[in-house]
């Protein structure tokens, strides 16, 4: 098996099967049927929890579940504040959700609101509201990085589209902790007044999916592709222009082929079939900036099967092996442009870059290939005259030291080696076993990265080191 993680994720009802149902019963409703309709309460907590609200804490996560308290000296108005003590680092962080046993109806609502302080100014990793595992989170909002100061103020996070929010649970949430040693940390977090408002000061809305960016992929029958970079953007009454990142179910997604690829309420695209089809979105009545055009060309043939005995082999990616290490394949590189999707053809994993400029593959553990003189790796274009390289990048101490003949003192050893995979034919796999040679020759112990550029659109499977 692959080392990758999966989410499963479940389409959900659409509204019009149910109306399709209820059209074919023989009895129809009276116009007298009032439906249940939960109440439209938008406190949270204002000097107490409000109703049905309870405190969960992200225990699994690794939360301090005793990090949260009352307030009642330090408050901004009233009797009592929520009080959150974010540990030092390397202890912990603070974690958490309230959630309500009492549904609320936030379709009359524009945004969350509070007023909060800390002991020391900060920047909030993560806070918002829609966290409720009963619905896989389908609502939910997350603003990063948002900053408080040492006195109280009034913050702002809008709801993307209200209508949506009929029966809410999850009504706050935050997640905040020192990310390395010397940052915040050890410090009094407080919030008071947090309740849901009609502020009708909201404008301005510029939702996005693919953080506003035009994407092509070329993908084959059978594979899925995730929307993400999908964010909502106002314009506050104090001219900030506050984003957060959006759950899917905000949007309604649009597919220009169907016969192609379809999109579920959850941004999954799935391809269906042969042709081209261009996926958007729209957020509130809004057009969402950003689109992605998928080109598919049919069923994917599988990657030849390796034959090498698993001993001779330390595997990065491949179903025929067990992997040596766990690896990343979407490292977001400061300035890269590349989309990475594991993909699924015909019950074999592969890896779909597209509108690659420059990514890499980053092992966990680093591989010992001492005794392998090999990298073997499939490649697969759609395009002519597509052409990848390939660095196998050496990291961290190894068997070789090299000293500065000036100071004495160690210089920085690692290595790399860089390979063309050119001669790519259209429309078939092609295999490359790569010489572990050049400046890694003698020094393989470490080796913790492939580096991949050109494209800008190929599919990888099988690469693995190896002896024969």
């Amino acid at each position: 098996m692959k080392n990758t993680k999966y989410i499963n994720l479940q389409f959900l009802l659409l509204l019009s099967l149910g109306i399709t149902f209820f059209s074919s019963c023989e009895r129809d409703f009276s116009d007298e049927v009032v439906f249940a309709t939960f109440p439209p309460n938008g406190d949270v907590f204002i000097d107490a929890f409000s109703s049905g609200l309870d405190y969960f804490p992200f225990v699994d996560a690794g939360a301090d579940p005793e990090a949260f308290s009352v307030e009642t000296e330090d408050v901004f108005s009233g009797s009592s504040a929520m009080r959150f003590d974010v540990p030092s680092f390397g202890n912990g962080f603070v974690g958490a959700t309230f959630n309500t046993t009492a549904n609320r109806n936030l379709t009359s609502f524009d945004a969350l609101t509070f007023y909060a302080k800390a002991s020391q100014a900060a920047a909030i990793d993560a806070i918002g509201f829609g966290i409720d595992g009963s619905t896989n989170n389908k609502f939910q909002v997350t603003l990063n990085n948002l900053e408080v100061s040492t006195r109280w103020e009034k913050y702002v996070i809008p709801i993307p589209d209200a209508s949506k929010l009929i029966s809410e649970t999850g009504l706050f949430w935050l997640a905040e902790g020192a990310s390395f040693a010397g940052d915040e940390g050890g410090y009094t977090l407080l919030f008071d007044e947090i309740k849901f408002e009609k502020l009708g000061t909201v404008a301005q809305p510029s939702p996005a999916i693919f953080s506003g960016q035009d994407l092509t992929e070329q993908t084959f029958t059978g594979s899925t592709v995730t929307i993400t970079g999908l964010t909502q953007t106002f314009n506050l009454d104090n001219g900030v222009n506050r984003t957060a990142t959006v759950a899917p179910s905000y949007f309604d997604f649009t597919s220009s082929d169907i016969e192609v690829a379809r999109v579920s309420e959850l941004g999954e695209i799935s391809v269906i079939g042969e042709g081209t089809a261009e996926i958007t979105a729209v957020l509130g009545g809004v057009s969402a900036n950003g689109s992605i055009t998928i080109t598919s060309s049919g069923t994917l043939q599988a990657a030849p099967d390796p034959t090498l005995p698993q001993a001779n082999v330390k595997s990065i990616f491949s179903n025929t092996y067990v992997n040596d290490t766990e690896s990343n394949f979407t490292p977001g590189f400061g300035g890269s442009t590349t989309e990475t999707t594991v993909a699924s053809a015909n019950g074999n994993d592969v890896l779909v870059y597209s509108n690659n400029n420059f990514t890499g593959i980053l092992f966990e553990n680093t591989v010992d290939a001492t005794a392998l003189t090999f990298l073997h790796v499939d490649v697969y274009v759609q395009q002519a005259g597509t052409e990848v390289g390939i660095q196998i990048r050496d990291v961290g101490a190894n068997q070789m030291i090299e000293t500065d003949p000036n100071t004495g003192f160690p210089i920085a050893d690692d290595k790399d080696f860089r390979f063309d995979l050119t001669g790519l034919t259209v429309g078939q796999w092609t295999s490359f076993d790569i010489p572990l040679g050049g400046d890694i020759a003698t020094q393989k112990n470490n080796l913790g990265a492939l580096i991949l550029t050109g494209g800008p659109n190929f599919i990888m499977d099988n690469i693995y080191f190896y002896t024969e």
